[in-house]
Order: structure tokens, then C-alpha cells, then sequence
């Protein structure tokens, strides 16, 4: 068994201790959740471990032969090369015999008659063959399909953000390392494809280590969660719920043992002060006790509790209203025709596949867009905070009790009390020593936390939040999740995240083709199922396809076959032969395809109609030779 271990890391950036000490071991088929409020040092610890970044003290052991791959959040792409060259960049022998293999089979396919490549060609299946290396080529070939490329031969450089992103996770997936680290794949996925890289990382057949803020994933996938805390690290066995649960008893022990602490502290202080003449052997030691005491006491970190019950602006009758409104882009149409009504109070999610104009319909909202034609109306009291996916943070040099400052000296909460800029930082787990930090040294996720912080500041009684869970961590998203359930005003988010959709949604808008967007009261995860009863709905409604007679009371008493029974069953040998050669044909033919993924995907889908039928005469030629003699 392959084991990565890590003793004693210590990591400081600057003056801030990031890791004290920690140790901890990942074996074969782990699937490690990281965990910790953003700038505790997720990022980092996946960089030094996939050789990035140095450590300051402390040693990392794995085997010779072991392998790390690593997606960041933001990976880095040689924007110069097609997706294929990309993808397929690795050293690795398999790699590259599959890069040869897809070359040529793109050569020949723009030169059929070229003996040389024919040759080539033939040389490399041969090497395919010998290596076991189809079923590693069609392992790539689903990983591309299901992440949504069917044209390899594009340029890097003409793709999105997004896109680039999903590039970066296919290339990691492919390289089939012994460790995965992961930084926040989810993002950019819509939910079929987080749905798909669920399933995949559940049956990966290596180890995993992956930050994520979508909980739901976490709890499907993960065996183990690593909470990175005040520069320690803990370990909890189990999934996201089994970690939750296991923390609550960790830190209401840790609490007790504190009050412990505190009250001997207490008795000792007292004695103290009484000031002793006597400086006996006993009487030093109880000082030295008390010394001691006093570095310990403060070391329990103490629960978060960010309480952001903050007094809002009053919101009218009247909030947004869309009627018969249009909006394209570049022949695209975002919006047809399209009317709404928001109400105050209302909470909406806003979802749908990647460029279908979730966010266009935010900026609508926010005033950054125009509609082409229709109406559009805004309340007169309305008070937007716009969460946008990029940060609004334009002099990197300002320190953040100044840019928390813009907002207001003195906030006041719901229950009338009155907070500094300063304090509303430290319920937002700044710590005071942090508050005259430039924000060009926050990590991305810190930036995200202190823009929030912002914008919940300003007395907003509308919230238009765009993918809110990227980048931020699931301590902070849960304390929006309950600002929000408190939140008199206003809530609409664009977002991929189920958790955060049914915590904070009661009313879907579904963006489908063509700029028609259907509603939905309900949750997310209502919605989700809703659609694959209708698709079973569908299937059902077709022409029902051929079922093993189940056995009635008299059928059970039956000794023959009806003369159908007796004409079927003459032939249903040849018929099951017949499908199980054409599932063979059609596994070739998915193995020798090269590039074309869309035609890959054709083909995986026949395959699967073709498995089913086969079942089905499987199924009736048991049943039909209970009745041959």
C-alpha cells in the first residue's frame, strides 16, 4: 500500500504562522476533505505538498514511484496549444502514447491515403494493445465528454475562464496520479457535472485530498475531513455530516477543559496577590504555576460567531418588475418575452447551464445592463448589494479597517446596539492585530470574506449574490446562510450549489434555450428530483419496451408454453447471441474512434440501450426454459 506521510510541517508567510507542527498520513482510496475558514492555509498545504511551495520545518515521505497531481484554483495554461495538447501533456508513457495515438489519428484523417501514417498509426495501436492502453483512451475520452468537449482541436487561448478551468481538472483526471489534490473543482461545474465527478471520485481507485465549499459533494464523497485551525490540524473520520457533529464535540470538551483552566487561574491569582513574604520551595512553584497558566489560558479557539444582525434600510410595495422584456447578446437570446414580479420578502435562486444569462439578469437587476425592448421598473426604495464574482477592490494598497471604513464608522445592529468598523472585523474573524494589513496580502478567499462584510454593511434591503459559495469558506457561508434567513428584504442568487440553494431559495428561475426561463416553487433539491421523475415519466409514456412475463396465481400452475411462447423461444438464443455481438462491435468501434467525441458519446449511449435489451432476453429466456421439458 502507498502512504504519503507528513511530519511536523511548519509554514510562516511573513508574520503570520499558517501550520505549527502538524502531522498527518494519507492512504490508498482516502478522500480527505480540507477544511478551514479562509487564510488558514488550505491552498497553501496543497502546494507544498504538491512540491509548489517550501516548508519551513518538518518532512513529507511517499514512495519513489509516487505520484502528485495538482489543480489550483486558478490553473495556469499554455494558451499556444489546442485542448488535446493540453490535456495531454503529461510525461507519463501512457500519456503521451495516447497523445501519438490521437495526433496521428488527426493527421490521417486530413491525409487518409499516407502510407507513412497508416504505418504509424498501426505501429502505435500495436504499442496500445501491448500496454493495455484502450481502456486508459477511453477513460480520457469520457472525462473530456462528460466535461463538456466535444471539439479538442480549439485553442486554449479562445476559451473561458470556466472552460480553462475544466481543461486543468480533465488534464489532472487523465494523469490518474496516486494523489489528487484538488482546489474548488466544483466551480465553473453546472450540476450534471458535479453529479459526474461525484461518482468518479467516489470510485477513484487512488487518493484524494480536495477543498471544496459545496457540502452536499463533500458529504457524498469524502472518508476523512482535515480541519485546519488557529495553525493546527484535526482529523475527523467520516464525511462532512460525520465532521460536523465530531467538532461540536471537540471544541464543547476543549470549552469545559478552558473553564477548567480559567477557574484555577482565578484561585491562583488570588493567592498571588495576597503577596507571600515567605518565598518558600512550595510558594515558587505555585508562581511558576501561575505562569504557566497564563500562556495557556486563550488557546481553545473560540467558536466562530459571526453575528451579522444588522439594521436594514425600509423596502417599499414595489421591487423589480420585468414586462414582455427582450435581451440578446450576439443573436443569443437571454431573455424572450419575459414578465416578473418580485415581492418583498421573496427568495430566489436563479439557475440553469453556463452561458445561459444567469448573471446578464443580475446585472439587469443591479442597472449595469439594459433590457433591448419591454419594460423594466425598480422600486424607488430599493438598496442593492451586488456580490459579484469579481472582487470591487481598486487600490490593493488600502488596509482594511480603511475599506471597512468606507462603509461606515459606527454600524448599528438589529437590536439597536452600536459597533465599531473594528469590532464588525473581528466578528468577521479578522483578529484586531490583522485590521491595518493592505489588502494585496489577504488570501483570495479572505478578500471575498472582507468584500462581504462590505456590502452587508451598507444597509442593503436587496441582495443580488452571484455564485456566492466560490471562494468562500463553509463557516462564512453558513453565517450568510442565517443572515439571510433573518434578512427582512429581498434575496436573489445565481448559484451551482444545492446546499445554498435550499437553505436560502423557496422559488426557482430555470434558464432553458432561447430565453425561456421556467418557474419553480420549491427547493433546488425538489427541483432536481422533479426533473428525473419527469424523465422516468417519459420514458414510461413510450412504447413500452418488451418485460419478463412476471407469473400470475394461475400462470404458476401453468406446464407448457403457448404455441407464441414455444415460436419465441426458437429463436431468443440466436436473438441474445446477436445482441451480444453487436455490444462487442460497438465497444470496438468506441476504442477506434480517435477524436470525435460527439461521436464517442453516440456511441456510449447505444451501448447502453443495447446492454438493456440484451438484459430484457436474458431475463425472458430464463423465465421460457422453466417450460421446456
Amino acid at each position: 500500500m502507498k502512504i504519503f506521510s507528513a511530519e511536523n510541517l511548519s509554514k510562516t508567510y511573513g508574520d503570520k504562522r499558517v501550520f505549527n507542527d502538524i502531522t498527518f498520513h494519507i492512504q490508498e482510496k482516502e478522500r480527505i476533505g480540507l477544511i478551514g475558514v479562509n487564510g488558514t492555509g488550505k491552498s497553501s498545504l496543497l502546494k507544498i505538498i504538491a512540491g509548489i511551495d517550501d516548508l519551513d520545518s518538518g518532512r513529507m515521505t511517499h514512495p519513489k514511484d509516487y505520484s502528485i497531481g495538482y489543480l489550483p484554483q486558478e490553473p495556469l495554461l499554455d494558451e499556444t496549444l489546442t485542448i488535446l495538447e493540453q490535456v495531454f501533456q503529461s510525461d507519463a508513457p501512457s500519456i503521451k502514447l495516447m497523445r501519438e495515438h490521437e495526433e496521428a489519428l488527426i493527421q490521417l484523417t486530413s491525409d487518409p491515403e499516407n502510407e507513412a501514417l497508416q504505418q504509424k498509426l498501426f505501429q502505435l495501436q500495436k504499442q496500445m494493445d501491448d500496454t493495455n492502453g484502450w481502456e486508459a483512451s477511453t477513460n480520457a475520452k469520457t472525462i473530456l465528454s462528460k466535461l463538456g468537449f466535444d471539439d479538442i482541436s480549439a485553442k486554449v487561448k479562445h476559451l473561458s475562464g470556466g472552460q480553462k478551468k475544466r481543461v486543468a481538472l480533465a488534464q489532472i483526471l487523465i494523469e490518474t496520479p496516486d494523489l489528487l489534490l484538488l482546489d474548488e473543482p466544483t466551480n465553473h461545474l453546472d450540476y450534471e457535472t458535479i453529479q459526474w465527478l461525484q461518482t468518479y471520485l467516489s470510485k477513484y481507485h487512488y487518493a484524494v485530498m480536495i477543498i471544496t465549499h459545496d457540502r452536499y459533494f463533500l458529504d457524498q464523497i469524502a472518508t476523512r475531513v482535515f480541519e485546519l485551525d488557529n495553525g493546527n490540524l484535526y482529523s475527523y473520520t467520516g464525511n462532512y455530516e460525520a465532521f460536523i457533529e465530531a467538532k461540536s464535540l471537540r471544541e464543547e470538551q476543549e470549552l469545559q477543559a478552558e473553564d477548567k483552566r480559567r477557574n484555577l487561574y482565578r484561585r491562583e491569582l488570588a493567592w498571588i496577590k495576597r503577596g507571600a513574604k515567605a518565598r518558600s520551595t512550595k510558594q515558587k512553584a505555585r508562581i511558576q504555576r501561575f505562569d504557566a497558566l497564563s500562556s495557556e489560558l486563550g488557546h481553545v479557539p473560540a467558536k466562530e460567531n459571526l453575528d451579522l444582525a444588522m439594521q436594514g434600510t425600509r423596502l417599499g410595495k414595489q421591487v423589480f418588475e420585468f414586462i414582455e422584456a427582450n435581451k440578446s447578446f450576439e443573436n443569443r437570446k437571454i431573455l424572450h418575452d419575459f414578465n416578473w414580479l418580485v415581492k418583498p420578502g421573496d427568495r430566489y435562486g436563479i439557475v440553469g447551464k453556463n452561458g445561459s444569462g444567469k448573471s446578464t439578469l443580475l446585472n439587469l437587476l443591479a442597472g449595469k445592463l439594459r433590457i433591448d425592448s419591454g419594460e423594466f421598473h425598480t422600486g424607488q426604495t430599493v438598496n442593492i448589494a451586488y456580490y459579484t464574482q469579481e472582487t470591487d477592490m481598486t487600490d490593493e494598497n488600502t488596509r482594511m479597517i480603511a475599506y471597512i471604513r468606507e462603509a461606515g464608522e459606527l454600524i448599528e445592529t438589529a437590536d439597536g446596539d452600536k459597533i465599531s468598523a473594528s469590532q464588525m472585523l473581528e466578528r468577521f474573524l479578522f483578529p484586531m492585530s490583522t485590521h491595518g494589513t493592505p489588502i494585496k496580502k489577504l488570501s483570495g478567499g479572505e478578500k471575498r470574506r472582507l468584500f462581504l462584510l462590505k456590502l452587508l454593511m451598507e444597509k442593503p434591503n436587496v441582495l443580488l449574490l452571484d455564485e456566492p459559495t466560490n471562494d468562500l469558506d463553509t463557516t462564512t457561508l453558513t453565517v450568510l446562510e442565517n443572515y439571510i434567513e433573518e434578512f427582512p428584504g429581498v434575496v436573489i442568487s445565481v448559484s451551482h450549489d444545492r446546499y445554498f440553494l435550499d437553505k436560502t431559495a423557496e422559488q426557482l428561475l430555470v434558464f432553458q434555450d432561447e430565453g425561456n426561463i421556467e418557474r419553480y416553487y420549491g427547493t433546488y433539491s425538489e427541483y432536481l428530483e422533479s426533473t428525473v421523475e419527469a424523465e422516468k415519466a417519459s420514458q414510461t409514456s413510450q412504447p413500452k419496451r418488451e418485460e419478463p412475463v412476471k407469473p400470475s396465481s394461475e400462470q404458476e400452475k401453468k406446464k407448457r408454453m403457448t404455441y407464441k411462447e414455444k415460436m419465441e423461444w426458437e429463436t431468443i438464443e440466436d436473438d441474445i447471441a446477436e445482441l451480444e455481438e453487436k455490444v462487442e462491435q460497438l465497444n470496438t468501434e468506441l476504442l477506434s474512434i480517435g477524436s470525435d467525441f460527439e461521436k464517442a458519446q453516440r456511441l456510449m449511449e447505444e451501448i447502453e440501450k443495447n446492454n438493456e435489451k440484451l438484459e430484457q432476453r436474458i431475463a425472458r429466456w430464463t423465465y421460457l426454459s422453466e417450460f421446456v421439458e
